[in-house]
């Protein structure tokens, strides 16, 4: 795609104003397990004799990580990991999630390393492989994998976070069950699960994950749940047999600790970085908005949005950028289309990997998206500004927002500066701090 400066684009857009923004705190519900501590918690938890009498010594045990980039997911595995060492059992590493990493067991490999999960950080074997185990058929008829590598162990501890999904809603989202499912399923389970639709998903997780309680040695689950802040606040170990009742209970605790963009309306959101380690659509629709299906609701109200940067971490998978009114060069230079489009077949969710509006530079993508809004004074344009949807303690809000948030029309939401224009290299890259 041939994507310049100085253009009919450039000289449509040239006289678009970016309003003078400023820099805002988000105040929410601090509680958190401080990274420290977490090898404490872990162990108290698996060390309930209810779990701890599960492992004995010289057992083979399967432990999940998946591919979201989940705050600790290091500390909490290691110690997870060393735990089950010190029952004299044999612990190795299962990556769990479905047909990411390009749907191949080097990739899959690739993307742990990048959450500082390896063989020598975590002093066991990772087992990365896409083969997998028929079990059986749900109720629903659907045709239930798991890992090998995980099957034929002697039991299999599902470490995982837990918290809403991105694209459905339902008793059981992203947690325990999905992770059996989905993660543990690699491309030809998440296939089956997703095959239906994102409308029936709902249903064919828990249904799925009863034949994979049924016919697969599920120790227990151990899953995270994330604060406001992306930091741990709860970690709970579920015995297989209680996994069904217990995780909708926790998902509703995961929805109340939630993060959001608290002035809830805006015309344009600018977001600095999108990636596969913030959420599955690159950002969490959740806090903007952006859905890439109608099954599920919330974020922020917004007319354009325009992405800036892809994380390393996501290694070229650019998914969520269809879900943008206009994205940059940087990002379209990029994208991998082997790392999305397995995600798409599988999932059978296509809007996420469309290609929106390709600016040259940041300065463009922004105000291509205050030039095309509708029914607003340009002039004044409401702009929300965030690092990426994982990290909204701090952002940044357009001057049209100052006075109300002084005169504190939106409760935890404080002014850190004054309005002052967003600064810009030569090359038009947005080169103001989104956090000071």
């Amino acid at each position: 795609m041939k994507v310049t400066k100085g253009g009919m684009v450039s000289n449509l857009l040239k006289d678009t104003k970016i309003p003078k923004m400023f820099h805002a705190r988000q105040i929410f519900d601090s509680d958190h397990i401080e990274p420290e501590d977490i090898p404490a918690v872990v162990y108290e938890q698996m060390g309930q004799e209810q779990f701890r009498s599960l492992i004995r010594p010289g057992m083979n045990i399967a432990i999940t990580a998946g591919s979201r980039g989940i705050r600790n997911v290091d500390i909490i595995t290691k110690a997870v990991v060393d735990f089950v060492k010190e029952q004299g059992a044999n612990p190795f590493i299962v990556p769990a999630m479905g047909s990411h990493g390009g749907a191949t067991a080097e990739g899959q490999k690739e993307i742990l390393a990048g959450y500082n999960i390896t063989e020598e950080t975590m002093g066991c074997p990772i087992k990365s492989s896409m083969e997998v185990v028929e079990l059986g058929y749900s109720e629903r008829g659907r045709k239930v994998s798991i890992d090998r590598n995980a099957y034929e162990a002697d039991g299999i501890i599902v470490s995982c976070r837990l918290k809403p999904h991105n694209a459905f809603r339902g008793r059981y989202e992203s947690g325990p069950c999905k992770m059996m499912t989905v993660g543990l399923g690699k491309q030809a389970g998440a296939s089956v699960v997703h095959g239906d639709g994102m409308d029936v998903i709902s249903e064919n997780i828990p249904t799925m994950a009863k034949v994979v309680l049924e016919k697969a040695k599920i120790l227990f689950a151990i899953p995270c749940i994330e604060n406001a802040y992306d930091e741990t606040c709860k970690i709970e170990a579920i015995l297989a047999k209680d996994i069904l009742t217990r995780e909708p209970e926790l998902l509703k605790y995961a929805f109340s600790k939630m993060p959001k963009l608290i002035v809830e309306e805006t015309d344009v959101l600018v977001v600095d970085e999108i990636g596969k380690n913030y959420s599955g659509t690159g950002v969490d629709p959740n806090i903007t908005g952006t859905f890439s299906t109608p099954y599920a609701t919330g974020g922020i109200k917004v007319q354009r949005t325009a992405f800036l940067n892809l994380s390393e971490a996501s290694h070229g998978n650019a998914l969520g950028t269809g879900l943008a009114s206009a994205i940059t060069k940087k990002i379209f230079d990029v994208m991998d289309i082997e790392a999305m489009y397995p995600n798409c077949i599988t999932s059978t969710v296509l809007a996420s990997a469309r290609i929106p509006c390709v600016l040259a530079d940041d300065r463009e993508a922004i105000q291509i998206c205050i030039r095309t809004c509708n029914k607003i004074d340009r002039e004044k344009a409401r702009v929300v500004r965030i690092p990426n949807s994982l990290h909204i303690g701090q952002i940044m809000l357009s001057e049209s927002y100052y006075e109300d948030v002084r005169a504190g029309k939106y409760p935890g939401v404080e002014a850190v500066d004054e309005p002052a224009e967003l600064e810009f290299d030569e090359e038009g890259n947005l080169i103001t701090p989104t956090e000071l």
